[in-house]
């Protein structure tokens, strides 16, 4: 097989694990309180990273039969790698790493990794065929620290040898994972060994491609002394060096070594302050594989390195840190306008909406919605009902909506769900794969006032990633200017808050009743949060014309084109006037689908408060309405 012909682009064999951040930047270890959970491991990140810039990545590793082992596996897989050959091993657990922050020089972090999944990989975890299909397999210097690992490790490079495919050492030089340092010192980053030096040679004369810090290249070499270092690693091999400087950026060696190192070609990157150097080196490798297996020029290569590199050491995180192709090629082009690119709000925008969002592509959405609160207590008293039974109708609509997606699938179900009577209905939806929206704004409330106030962030923080924040605003752009600026205030505040937490942002925008509406009002709505530099993932509007689909698709492709799209809400209108409007919507693809709920759901819930019909004639009349809407939205493309 032709290595430009191969399927698959770089196969990872390593570490993959789970760290744990310290969010408390400047605190010792021993006092921070909270941790951010994140992709781990330099063969896992850098599997991570490589999918993220546009290579076909597979890893090799195994996890534990535990929810840290599919976390990583659904980790990596979000990102695109491939994950067939991530095996789950059922008597070990996945490895896991602590970290923090100190300051710029001090990053203390503990490895747990005694006897864990991934340094159990085993020669019957992959087959030839599987390393023939990669152009590059990539090995990081810790598996082969263990007779296990090391008679692994070198299985893979054999089949990699006989099948064309190129060998990367990433020498991820950490002492404690060689046993030469007590168990709790995993920040020291080198020690010398004679052992683990002979171990290092022994590989050398196998590999093209060897990847190190001046500290690892040390180690590799036996010598203190770079350039005698790099002497004696080219006496064993004559494999391309790519030897990282740190805030330098990194030179290249192919073929002698120089006299000098005065006479190293050094590749420089952008200066950047630094936040986090851990995990910098996989980003930077990254980077550069991007270049280099995809025949790119040196270069370009080393560009994508340091730009790799210096993006990470602004963030907190290794693998999330990582840039998308998109976002790598904005920074190159404008980093040496970018002093700060943790401060940059293109970057951060690039980066949310093109890594941190969930890859699912969502289109043809049937979302019920029935986060309605004030609407449901009203309804209760009106029929003299307990509103303490609001919950429990909430919890029968999910069953109706579970028999809904047996008809139309698990990839176009959605719901709208509060947690002041829904609570029990979100836990019941969350991890399974719907379209999830939760309202964060109390109802009717003009200026619009948030449910977590001035500390929406930590509101937000309680809830899982996957659920999207719906945020009603009652917003006209000829509100008095002190109510409008009022409003805005609240969106923009929400809009960073969930930029910080991670979640996306749903903007429905409903006119005051007193206020008119047409086309040009929700245009102009959109023009203004954008002009704000609100940026919402999702739009919820009521029915348009087709003029106003069309005004709408132009404005969102100019100016948000990563945006998620539009959902079409009801405001409890009859279900054929509901048809009208999704025809009106025909052809335009900004419209992902409706979020339809007291059209739907209304009239057999009054029955049920009335105690006029059971829980099973409920569901069966709400999932009746559901389908008919349903079919009214799919024969909008026949």
């Amino acid at each position: 097989m032709n290595k430009n012909e191969k399927p698959l682009d770089l196969i990872c064999l390593g570490r993959a694990a789970v760290d744990l951040y310290g969010e408390q930047i400047g605190s010792r270890l021993e006092d921070m309180t909270s941790f951010a959970k994140y992709l781990g491991g330099s063969s896992g990140n850098i599997a991570y990273g490589t999918a993220r810039l546009g290579l076909k990545s597979a890893m090799l590793t195994r996890v534990g039969n535990e929810h840290m082992g599919r976390f990583v596996r659904e980790e990596l897989s979000r990102a695109g790698v491939d994950v067939s050959h991530v095996v789950t091993d059922e008597k070990r657990l996945t490895g896991l790493v602590i970290l923090g922050i100190k300051d710029r020089e001090t990053f203390p972090l503990i490895f747990y990794r005694n006897d864990c999944a991934d340094m159990a990989i085993d020669c019957s975890d992959f087959s030839p065929e599987f390393i023939q299909s990669a152009k590059a397999l990539l090995i990081t210097g810790t598996h082969f620290s263990t007779e296990q690992t090391y008679k692994t490790s070198n299985t893979a490079i054999e089949y990699a040898k006989a099948a064309n495919t190129q060998v990367i050492l990433d020498i991820d030089y950490r002492p404690v994972l060689w046993g030469l340092t007590n168990p709790g010192d995993g920040e020291t980053r080198y020690i010398s060994s004679d052992d683990v030096t002979q171990h290092l040679q022994s590989i050398l004369p196998h590999i093209d491609l060897l990847v190190g810090t001046e500290e690892e290249v040390h180690i590799a070499g036996g010598s203190t002394n770079t350039l005698t270092a790099l002497r004696k690693i080219r006496e064993l091999t004559n494999a391309t060096i790519l030897l990282k400087l740190g805030a330098d950026g990194c030179t290249l060696l192919q073929s002698e070594i120089p006299d000098s190192e005065s006479e190293f070609r050094v590749y420089s990157g952008v200066k950047v302050d630094v936040l986090n150097v851990l995990g910098a080196g996989d980003a930077f490798l990254s980077g550069f594989l991007r270049g280099w297996l995809t025949n790119t020029t040196v270069e370009h290569a080393c560009a994508y390195a340091n730009a790799c590199g210096a993006l990470v050491v602004s963030r907190h995180g290794c693998a999330p840190a990582i840039p998308s192709a998109e976002e790598l090629d904005d920074y190159i082009a404008r980093a040496h306008n970018i002093a700060r690119p943790d401060l940059d709000k293109r970057l951060n925008y690039l980066h949310r909406v093109t890594t941190e969002r969930q890859p699912k592509a969502w289109n043809d959405l049937c979302i019920l919605a029935f986060d309605h609160r004030k609407q449901l207590y009203t309804m209760a008293r009106e029929e003299n009902a307990d509103p303490a039974r609001i919950p429990m109708l909430k919890q029968l609509l999910v069953k109706a909506t579970e028999v809904g997606a047996s008809h139309i699938g698990q990839s176009q179900v959605g719901v709208l769900i509060d947690d002041t009577y829904g609570q029990d209905a979100l836990n019941a939806v969350t991890g399974r794969g719907w379209w999830i929206g939760r309202p964060v704004e109390f109802p009717s409330s003009r200026v619009i006032e948030l449910e977590g106030g001035h500390n929406i962030s930590a509101k937000l923080s309680t809830w899982p990633k996957e659920h999207i924040v719906k945020c009603l605003v009652f917003y006209h752009p000829d509100d008095q200017p002190q109510l409008r600026l009022a409003q805005e205030r609240q969106v923009i505040e929400l809009y960073h808050a969930c930029q910080a937490t991670g979640h996306e942002l749903l903007l429905e925008i409903i006119p005051p009743k007193n206020m008119p509406e047409h086309d040009q009002v929700y245009i102009n709505a959109m023009k203004r949060f954008y002009n704000l530099e609100v940026f919402p993932d999702w739009w919820k509007l009521p029915p348009q014309s087709p003029d106003g689909w069309q005004l709408i698709t132009q404005l969102i492709h100019s100016r948000a084109p990563h945006c998620r799209g539009v959902v079409m809400l009801g405001l409890d209108a009859p279900a054929e006037e509901l048809k009208q409007g999704f025809l009106n919507s025909a052809g335009f693809d900004i419209c992902k689908g409706f979020a339809v709920g007291r059209t739907i759901f209304s009239q057999p819930s009054r029955l049920w408060l009335r105690n006029e019909i059971d829980d099973q004639a409920l569901i069966d009349a709400v999932v009746e309405n559901y389908l008919q809407l349903v079919s009214y939205w799919k024969a909008r493309n026949q």
